[in-house]
């Protein structure tokens, strides 16, 4: 399976990319190859159309993704197509999430035959630094599926069928089957600090690890 490293779209308050901010001395995208390389895993790609991905030491996978944040509702493009279109099975880690060790070996030796997604959920962990969940990595075997739940999640919200513009747990909710307005359930739960960064003024709640 490929680990495919999400480092696409644009976070405009953000001064570079989301994922090359610095946190105890480490680029949050070097932290994530680390820690795959130290769980075992060699084949690590990075998705980016961005030349500031090159030069990590993996292969950069070429992907236009029109995805802009400019505030919490302030967006353009689609979240949904931020994900490198391959046949094959892969595992896409998001790349401004500030992973544990032990979250990324959760995530590499949990077995799927079809699809999964982690994050985190209440009760959270003492070292946990926001109030709400967060989704932190996808494992797609069945491409097809996966595919086919992205069109979806598009034609469900340009109908209005959900409450905010779909991201990672909308998306979940299509791929299982489960009410769109209430909350996700059957993922894999990461329950530590792993968290995502969202602000600049994020960087400053993960301390020493």
């Amino acid at each position: 399976m490929k680990y495919i490293i999400m480092a696409g779209g644009n976070y405009t308050r953000f001064e570079t990319p989301k994922q090359l901010t610095e946190i105890n001395g480490e680029r949050l995208i070097e932290r994530t190859i680390r820690l795959l390389r130290e769980a075992g895993i060699e084949d690590i790609a990075i998705s980016s159309n961005n030349e500031r991905f090159e030069g990590f030491g993996v292969p950069v996978l070429h992907h236009e993704n029109g995805w802009v944040v400019r505030g919490n509702e302030d967006v353009d493009g689609w979240w949904v197509d931020c994900f490198y279109p391959t046949e094959e099975a892969a595992c896409y880690v998001f790349g401004d999430v500030f992973f544990s060790p032990e979250a990324i070996r959760t995530i590499v030796e949990t077995d799927t035959s079809g699809i999964m997604l982690f994050g985190s959920k209440k009760p959270f962990a003492p070292d946990y630094p926001k109030p709400y969940r967060e989704p932190f990595a996808y494992k797609v075997v069945d491409q097809e599926r996966f595919r086919e739940a992205i069109k979806l999640t598009k034609k469900w919200h340009e109908q209005g069928r959900f409450s905010r513009h779909p991201i990672a747990w909308e998306l979940w909710k299509v791929i299982c089957g489960t009410p769109l307005r209430k909350g996700a359930r059957g993922y894999t739960v990461i329950n530590d600090y792993t968290c995502d960064i969202d602000t600049p003024e994020d960087t400053r709640r993960f301390g020493d690890d």
